[in-house]
């Protein structure tokens, strides 16, 4: 346990669509290697924006890799049944949103 005159400081980051990330900044904040995020661009799981050099990605590509690891981990899958599995699950996602808003009405 840390003294009690001591500290530790933490800067959170707020990342959506429209946040620009290099593919150093997505290792990073995923804690992958380059190779696993460029793994992860083949089998369709994020895209990079445009064909710049160097790859930008959005904040939004965090929330997918994170998510596609944790598929990974837990249910012992590889890249492409975790691909498929993100697809269905935000599938199911957009549709609960609509049957949310139909309900509403």
């Amino acid at each position: 346990m840390p003294p009690e005159n001591e500290y530790t400081e933490t800067t959170a980051v707020i990342l959506d669509e429209n946040s620009q990330l290099t593919l150093r900044e997505l290792c990073i904040a995923c804690a992958l290697s380059a190779e696993q995020i460029m793994a992860l661009m083949e089998e369709g799981v994020i895209e990079p924006h445009g064909s710049t050099d160097p790859l930008r990605f959005s904040g939004i590509c965090v929330q997918r890799v994170r998510r596609v690891v944790r598929l990974e981990r837990d249910l012992g899958v590889n890249h492409a049944g975790a691909a498929l599995a993100l697809e269905l699950l935000e599938e199911i996602e957009q549709l609960r949103a609509r049957i949310r808003r139909l309900e509403r009405r």
